[in-house]
């Protein structure tokens, strides 16, 4: 035995050198596992035969990159003389010790693979059972460059939606720039609104800062220069002249100058024209004149107050214009001798009186304002109370502005009216308190108006007696 040991080591060191390169860079094929030690179907346990191991992990390989070699079985050492011929060599594909890649899953052809190690065992069946099993599954790839899962169900295509054209002139302005162009050019800018009123849909209206302005300086000029003016020339005219007196004195003689339905229309016209000018020069002059004196408090009652007093009597007003229109349109027809009176002053300045029927000219003006003035007050008026009832917003400022106006105007009118009618004239109120007036006072100031009622009591006593050739005169008896 020891005879044939030694000739064996000594072809093995011959034949080592040259084979442990090659069995160290060698790839196992079939999914081989190449650990060093012969695996379970490269050892013959039967008795009488001799194990043929490799020795791949005898030696190191040499430093460096090794050139590629073909995929092929290590070879087998020859065997030593002597010893039987019965060593087993590479088992051939689809042996049960080997596995075959065309007979089940496992990497390509090629393809480096790496795998534990598997100890050995004595025993070929359980080293099978420890042998690291191939995987079925493609594991899924990690990092940055992994494809997303894809869907099972394919999505849905979606239309796309084209882009807008782009302008053709891109500096032409937008709708922002276009509605502020307007804006400042003093145009009006509407919205868009889905409810019925579409006086909301207005954003801007220019013209309305002009009817601001007109409401808050405009008017407050109007009307003070226009009332105070009027004040201020009857307060000099008073100092001047004084009052204006009966130069014969009272007769104890009196005339019906109003009847009792006239004097009712006066005073429901004039009654509610007090009402009505005092609760609209609130509305101008409160904030500035009578809230400091009177506070937030009362001055907020005086004012809600003034405003249902101001809206409800402009019915009674409206009354009163149309039945003095009826019952005094005749006696206010302009003629002739209204150019006389002015002349002359109206018997107001000197010490003569012209000649007037039972409306002088200055009546008549008053007549004429309080009727067509009044109307436009009350017609505006309305439009206020009832706001966008037959006009837009332009119209509303339209009547504000002409029902502030006229009522300034008239309400300097009436001032002079009333200092005539009391404190300028004597025994002029007689004529709208009682109804009567003196006789003395009716011949200088309305002397054809008297001629007039006193053919018509003539005629009424002696009939005949005011025409034909009996007539005698006005007052002969």
């Amino acid at each position: 035995m020891r005879g044939l040991i030694a000739p064996t080591l000594a072809v093995l060191l011959a034949v080592a050198p040259a084979a442990l390169p090659q069995l160290a860079l060698a790839q196992p094929t079939g999914g081989q596992i190449d650990t060093g030690q012969a695996s379970p179907a490269q050892t013959d346990t039967s008795p009488g035969t001799t194990s043929n191991t490799t020795l791949g992990t005898a030696n190191t390989p040499p430093a460096g990159p090794a050139p590629a070699q073909p995929h092929a079985e290590p070879a087998s050492p020859p065997p030593a003389p002597g010893q039987p011929a019965t060593t087993q060599q590479a088992q051939p594909p689809g042996s049960p010790g080997q596995q075959d890649q065309a007979n089940g899953p496992g990497p390509a052809a090629g393809t480096p693979e790496v795998q534990a190690p598997v100890p050995e065992t004595q025993n070929a069946g359980e080293n099978a059972q420890r042998q690291v099993p191939q995987a079925t599954d493609t594991p899924a790839p990690t990092g940055n460059n992994a494809t997303p899962p894809q869907p099972s169900v394919a999505p849905t295509p979606v239309t796309p939606i084209p882009a807008p054209p782009p302008f053709p002139d891109r500096g032409q302005p937008d709708a922002a720039e276009l509605e502020l162009q307007r804006a400042l050019q003093g145009g009006s800018i509407h919205g868009r609104v889905s409810i019925p009123d579409w006086k909301s849909a207005n954003l801007v209206h220019p013209a309305g800062r002009d009817w601001r302005n007109f409401h808050n300086t405009t008017l407050l000029w109007i009307a003070a220069i226009a009332i105070l003016g009027t004040a201020a020339l009857l307060a000099v005219f008073y100092l001047i002249r004084g009052r204006v007196r009966v130069q014969d004195g009272f007769s104890g003689r009196e005339m019906v100058r109003f009847t009792f339905i006239e004097r009712m229309a006066h005073w429901m016209t004039a009654s509610s024209f007090i009402v009505l000018a005092l609760s609209g020069l609130n509305l101008t002059f409160g904030r500035h004149l009578l809230l400091p004196v009177i506070g937030p408090e009362a001055f907020t009652a005086v004012s809600a107050a003034g405003k249902f007093a101001h809206n409800f009597l402009a019915f009674p007003f409206t009354l009163g214009i149309v039945l003095l229109f009826v019952m005094w349109v005749g006696g206010n027809i302009p003629n002739k001798l209204d150019l006389v009176w002015l002349k002359m002053g109206g018997g107001m300045v000197g010490k003569g009186h012209p000649p007037a029927a039972r409306f002088n000219a200055g009546q008549k003006g008053v007549f004429w304002i309080t009727v067509l003035g009044g109307a436009i007050v009350a017609a505006s008026g309305y439009m206020l109370v009832f706001p966008f009832a037959v006009t837009g917003i332009d119209g509303q400022q339209w009547a504000h502005m002409a029902h502030g106006t006229l009522s300034a105007v008239m309400i300097a009118v009436m001032l002079g009216h009333i200092y005539i009618g009391t404190l300028g004239m004597e025994g002029a109120f007689a004529a709208m308190g009682r109804g009567k007036v003196d006789y003395n006072w009716a011949r200088e100031h309305h002397s054809l108006w008297v001629e007039e009622e006193l053919a018509k009591a003539h005629e009424v006593v002696r009939p005949g007696s005011t025409t034909g050739p009996n007539a005698r005169p006005a007052g002969a008896d």
